[in-house]
């Protein structure tokens, strides 16, 4: 799935591919164990993982009539997708803006800082 075929996941479908993500394969039963109490109930769980199925997030391995699931859609492409989400939205499109801003409000640190200026610069090097 490319990231402009990406949707938006809900509060709780996110959750469960947080899960998915840390465990890369699980059962129904096995994802309920990442859950804080009081944990979901099982069918909501599994109603959820067949949902991030549909939207193409979540695939399966059939074994009798149980399903193992894994993520078809990386942490890592889902994050690129939520955070060009969120400077569209919020910083008209500007990851600096959006960089300036969480640099202001977290009240970074020099080591930060200096850690950005290098990732910059890396990118600097590479284009």
């Amino acid at each position: 799935m490319k990231a402009n075929e990406l949707r938006e996941l809900t509060r709780a479908e996110e959750e469960v591919m947080q899960v998915l993500w840390k465990l890369e394969q699980a059962f129904v039963k096995d994802t309920l164990e990442y859950f804080p109490d009081p944990r979901p109930a099982y069918n909501t769980v599994s109603t959820i993982i067949r949902i991030l199925e549909e939207k193409g997030f979540v695939d399966h391995r059939a074994f009798g009539k149980s399903h193992q699931y894994f993520p078809i859609v990386s942490k890592s492409a889902y994050s690129k997708f939520q955070l060009k989400n969120l400077a569209t939205g919020y910083f008209s499109g500007s990851f600096k803006s959006l960089l300036s801003f969480m640099a202001e409000e977290e009240n970074l640190s020099l080591r930060d800082i200096e850690e950005l200026k290098k990732i910059v610069n890396k990118q600097k090097k590479k284009s």
